[in-house]
Parts: C-alpha cells; structure tokens; sequence
C-alpha cells in the first residue's frame, strides 16, 4: 500500500476499538513472569550452555596476550574464546562505532574480549575472573569537554544560517548569552542485553533483546558474513531499551561465536556492571544560546550552538537539532561541534538531541522571558511559527504547541504560581513552579505484516515489530480489529520475529505510527481476500461484529473458510511527507518544593499536555509520557554518568552509583491529550508519544527549582550542592 497523500475521512474516524482504553493484552505475562524474554528462553535450545564477557580493563591500546589456562582448567567451564583468536570481525553495521568482539585492538573500556563457556553461570563467572590479560596501552588524549569548547566556540565555518543573526542580536534592544552543560546518561534499562544463540547447519538463530529486528537480522548476517535468510532473530519481548537495543550489541556476537565454537546453544547476558561503559551512552554537552528580542517580545535572532564528545567515527549529542523549528526568529545560527575522545561508544538514547537540546533551550527561553519581564507561556505563544523557521514555503503538517500551552497553563493553574522566585513557601519548603515546551519529530517507516485468518474465525497478525514495554502488542491488535470487525480479544498478535514481514521495529518514535500503518495495509488486503473467497466485490462488503456482510447476508468469519486465509502488505510512505514538517510538541509543567534548610528538591506534582496526532490508546500512551516524564526527573536532579578523565571509562557501574528516580520521588502525574488528527502523518492520522514525554521535562524541573529558590542553576543535574550555598535566608 502506497501512502501518497494526506488521509482523507476513513473509518478509523469512527472508530470503534483504535483510540479507545484498552488494557495490554500483554499484561497478565507479564506480572505473572511469563513472559518469554531473552535470557529466559530456556526451552528454544536444548543443553543451553552459559557465557560470561571478559571486558577490557582499559580505554585504548591493544591486547599483547592472553593467558586462559586456568580458566579452562575449572569446573564445568568447555572452552574459553578469545579475541585475538577470533581475529577481527566486520562491523556489524554503519551504526554499530565501537568494535564489538575480535581482534587485538582496544577502542574503549569494556569492550568484550573473550567469552567464557561453561555449564552454569557461577562457573562461568568464575572462570572469567581467572582470564589474565596483558596490554600495551595508548595515551587517551584529553577528556575535557570545556577545553575543546574553547578551542572551537569561535569558529562558525559551516554554521547553518538565516538571515544576518548578528547584527539582529547586536541590534536588539534585550538579549541574553548563556552556557549550559548537561553531562552522559546511561540507559539504565531493566533488562541487560541478553541473548541465546545457535547454529544448524551452517544457519544462526538468535534469541535476543532487540528492538529493531531488521536491522538486527542484516547486523549479523554481515559479521558472519552469511546470507540474511541464513539468520533468524527472535526478540518478542524486551524489558526496555532506550535506544542501546536499536543496533546489535556485544552480548548476541559473543553467543553465537561461543555456539558456533562448541557446537551447542549458548547464552550470554551482559551483567549490570558492565552495561554502562560496554554498551552505549548519552553524550555529554556544552550549549550555549544567545536570543534577541524586541521589548514586546518578538524573538529576532537566535543562535544554539554546541559541542559534545564522541569516539572516533562517532555522531556524539546533537543538541540544536529541535532550536531550528521549535521557535520564531528571522536571524539564526545554529552550529553543532564534535570533540573526538576515547570514551566508550555514544549513541542513540530516548530522544537523541531534544532530550539534552531541550534541557538547555527551554531554560534559556525561561531566562529570556524573565528579561522582558513576560510570562513564559506568553513569550512561547508569542515566538510560536506554523512554518519552518529556516524554510518559511514548508508548513507544519499539523502543530498545537500554543494550545499544548494554554490548556495546561489552565489545567495547571499557572495563573495562580508562584511569580517572585525564592518568596513562597509552605513550612520548610520553598515552592516554585516551571515549565517547558517540548518537540521531537514524528517520522514514519515502511512496515509491513501478515495476517492469517483461521476456520474458526481467530485473527493473527505477525509482524517484525518489537514491543519494549511500549504496548505494541494492544494498538496492532486494536487496529486489526478495527478494520476486520473484530474485538481486540479476537487478534493474536505475534511479534519479533525476523520470519516475519519486516517492520520499523521500536525506536525513534516512528515505531506505533510506522507499525499500525503496516498492520492496517495487511488487514486491507485481508479484506480483499476475503472479498475473493466469496467471489464478491470488496466495496460491497462491510466488516463488523466478527462478520462479513453482504448486500443480502451476515457471514461470520468463523467458519467462512475450511482453510487460512493469509493476506500481507506493507505501507509505504510518499515523498509528500518531505513537503511539510510532521512533528509532535507538547508543554510540561511542574511544582517543586525545595527544602529551605538543606537544598532537597522534592517532586510535588507534574502535567505534560501533548499534540500528537490520533492517540492509538490512551492508557498505554499515557503509560509512555508518564514515563518520560520520569526519565526527565533523573536528568534534572540526578542523573551523571560521570567520567573517569585519567582511565577514559564511567565508574558508576550500577543503580546504586548511578541514581534513578523511584515511585516515591513523584507523587503526582497527570497527562492531557488534545484531539488532534494529522492527515500527513499515517493512514491513522497518528504520531508516536513515547520520546514527547522526556523532551523538554528537565527544563521545567530546572525552570521550578529556580522559581522556588531564586538560584539558576545552568548544570545538570540541578543538585543542592550547587545552590546550596546561595539559597534564600530563612
């Protein structure tokens, strides 16, 4: 099915399942932990044997020798794999920066270099401790952001310009220049990536954590060097992943190397504490942002311009991606900065650059109203842009950022704020009150699925899609219903499974949009076929309560046919999409209150207000913001991957050294969504939620915590060492 033109009136417009409340049908397995995740999978393989990684204990240089004597000496253990003995493997993707297993070569600590095999964990775990390797080590070089920020925060040789930015800010009659630093996030997800692999016949199946299946598929078929049909991965649930599970990691080449070499399955998980610096990581930055405006508060010029690390080959943070459409300004600048260090690998994580972006655009823009002596919301109602700011021919297919806004300032009750930062308090504590605006894209990818309709009228769909915890599972199995004429309860969906028709996998908020796409094109088809099977036109058909009627009867689907019927197709998005900006905002709002006495932030209530299109379901959607909102909470006040800058690694290797927020830090969650339909976007007329709920919350629990102390704070995360000192007297 070709998507070539905006949707018109379809039947998801009277919907009688999409967009209502329903409970994930994945639910009941997953508190009763059955749900079949990767590392658990015991009854896909028979004799699964357990792998444990051997990581490097430095940042670069390269192995001199290896001693594995003693490990293979102990109980239980088969064999011990090494990577000089491996030699060097190819990249298992463009995406994939840092060598993942094989070969002499370090690039970054914690890079697995050997694998140990034995029959359970503990003996493999030990036999590792027993691998004694030997280095030649290089010199790191510099890890000091700030440094190569002053090296470079001159040169706008190839900044992206519009208009004249700085005789528009030397003109303009208020301006502000402020630096930001938001420092490296771990993923932190439930489930450490995990994998059991096996070999037949020269072919390798792969039971893991994967959140895009294609690519995981095509990942190691190119490390192997095999044929893609000669791969199957398999990934049906994953607990989370935050984009560290969107390319292949090092847990899934270090099973199959380990299976094809003993010639039985093996498992491998990646224990937490190698997690953080083995796999991937939100890169640091340093941002500043510089807004002209005129004293009624009309944005004339503003310019973002940033730097963030990365390891060679690496994309790093880019933080000014949302400054060049989220606001009004005739005049910009808009430059993005890279500092090569021998780091582990960065990579993609919830939102990549809006998260980090937005933590520092919505502080300045909270700075800049405070200038003018405006509201917040006024001044972004007032810079709002229905255009691209730096195509002014390209519209916004569909944006209600100023009604995000208004109606969670009414909702809220922001007329009733705190308005004289570090004056309000409720006994000990000081109270304050923030907000922020939120974008992030909403792009779309082609997806397809298969759906096969039995003799006793059940609906199964399968489809490549993964679900990390998103609900996947509940809006596919809605949306076949829909156009099938079926409940919910009705569809079995299958997912994850690279036998399966591809699909855009879960990532990048295009993941529900792209899927349920795919997944109303396969349940179109079905209705052709089953259009066929009675030998009837389809428009004279219609699909409802489990039945298909003609002009002159009601045929239940059960028992239509004495065999399957199977229909597939995929969706396929048009260039028309590129002629306008799809994109998804929204505005969070947030109350602290900060002790007066000892600097504690604590949480008292949160509102996000989101335009996103159709909503698929609203339970599982609010479950995705609300989560969001959460993550924004740890960036804020929290959350520091800090850096080891003589060793060149990350020593918090745990949730315990790397602080996350719990139940108890947020009492108060509340998530509005507008009815808002985007033609552009899908035949559903649907945007993803699940990136909208972080971007921009960090900014608001900063914007809250200066409304409640008088005290900004430009680094995060906002912690009461760094105000401590200057709060309000009692």
């Amino acid at each position: 099915m070709q998507f070539n033109t905006p949707a018109g009136q379809n039947l998801f417009d009277d919907a009688k399942v999409v967009g209502k409340p329903t409970t994930r049908i994945d639910g009941p397995l997953k508190v009763t932990g059955t749900a079949p995740y990767a590392y658990e999978r015991h009854d896909v393989a028979e004799g699964q044997l357990v792998g444990y990684p051997v990581l490097a204990t430095i940042a670069k240089g390269r192995i001199t020798s290896m001693d594995t004597d003693t490990a293979k000496a102990m109980p239980g253990v088969l064999d011990v794999i090494t990577a000089p003995e491996v030699g060097e493997m190819p990249s298992p993707s463009d995406m994939n920066v840092a060598p993942l297993f094989g070969g002499k070569e370090i690039a970054q600590y914690h890079q697995a270099i050997a694998v140990v095999v034995a029959e359970t964990f503990e003996q493999a775990r030990a036999a590792a401790a027993k691998v004694q390797t030997e280095y030649e080590v290089d010199e790191i070089g510099s890890l000091d952001l700030q440094a190569a920020w002053e090296d470079v925060m001159d040169d706008r040789s190839d900044a992206t310009r519009v208009g004249d930015f700085e005789a528009a800010f030397e003109s303009a009659p208020v301006t502000i220049d402020k630096t930001y630093t938001t420092p490296s996030h771990s993923h932190a997800m439930m489930e450490p990536p995990a994998s059991i692999a096996q070999w037949d016949d020269g072919k390798l199946t792969v039971w893991t954590s994967n959140q895009m299946i294609e690519w995981a598929q095509a990942a190691l078929a190119k490390t192997f060097e095999l044929d893609a049909e000669d791969v199957r991965v398999d990934s049906p649930y994953i607990g989370g992943g935050f984009g560290v599970k969107l390319f292949v990691r090092s847990d899934a080449i270090l099973a199959a190397q380990a299976a094809r070499r003993v010639g039985q399955a093996v498992k491998v998980a990646m224990p937490r504490p190698m997690v953080m610096n083995n796999t991937a990581h939100r890169a640091s930055t340093i941002q500043r942002i510089r807004i002209g405006a005129t004293r009624d508060g009309q944005i004339t010029a503003i310019a973002h311009e940033a730097i963030s690390h990365a390891m060679e080959g690496g994309s790093g943070e880019n933080a000014i991606g949302q400054t060049r459409q989220f606001y009004a300004g005739d005049n910009r600048l808009i430059k993005m900065h890279l500092a090569t260090m021998a780091l582990p690998e960065e990579n993609a994580m919830r939102a990549p650059g809006e998260a980090a972006g937005l933590m520092a655009l919505e502080i300045a823009m909270d700075e800049m109203a405070e200038e003018l002596g405006m509201d917040p919301v006024a001044f972004r109602v007032m810079n709002d842009t229905q255009v691209d700011p730096e195509d002014p021919d390209k519209p916004f297919s569909e944006r209600n950022f100023v009604e995000c806004l208004e109606r969670g300032a009414d909702a809220f009750g922001w007329a009733d704020r705190n308005t004289a930062p570090g004056a309000t308090r409720d006994g000990d504590w000081l109270i304050g009150h923030g907000l922020a605006g939120a974008y992030r894209g909403g792009p779309a990818m082609a997806s397809g699925a298969r759906i096969r309709l039995t003799p006793q009228g059940q609906v199964i769909v399968e489809t490549a899609m993964t679900d990390i915890g998103t609900g996947s599972y509940t809006i596919l199995a809605q949306t076949a219903a829909e156009v099938l004429g079926v409940t919910a309860e009705d569809v079995e969906v299958r997912l994850g499974d690279s036998s399966y028709p591809d699909s855009a996998g879960s990532g990048g908020q295009w993941g529900a949009a792209s899927s349920t796409a795919g997944v109303y094109a396969a349940a179109v088809a079905m209705r052709q076929a089953i259009a066929d099977h009675l030998g009837k036109d389809v428009e004279d058909l219609s699909f409802e309560d489990a039945s298909v009627r003609t002009t002159d009867k009601q045929i239940p689907l059960a028992g239509l046919s004495d065999t399957e019927i199977v229909a597939e197709d995929s969706i396929e998005f048009g260039d028309f999409r590129s002629e306008q900006v799809v994109s998804t905002f929204g505005a969070h709002f947030v109350e602290v209150g900060v002790n007066a006495y000892t600097g504690e932030t604590r949480l008292r209530r949160m509102l996000a207000v989101c335009d996103a299109g159709r909503i698929l379901n609203p339970i599982t959607a609010r479950s995705q913001v609300i989560g969001g909102m959460v993550m924004g909470v740890g960036a804020a006040l929290m959350e520091d991957a800090a850096i080891d800058t003589a060793r060149g690694f990350f020593p918090a290797h745990d949730l315990a050294g790397y602080e996350v927020p719990v139940h108890a830090d947020i009492p108060a969650q509340e998530v509005i969504f507008l009815d808002t339909l985007d033609p552009a976007s899908t035949p559903l007329k649907a945007k993803g939620v699940g990136e909208l709920g972080l971007c921009g919350v960090a900014a608001a629990v900063a914007n809250a915590v200066y409304n409640a102390t008088g005290v900004r704070v430009r680094d995060y995360p906002v912690t009461l060492d760094r105000f401590i000192d200057r709060l309000p007297s009692a």
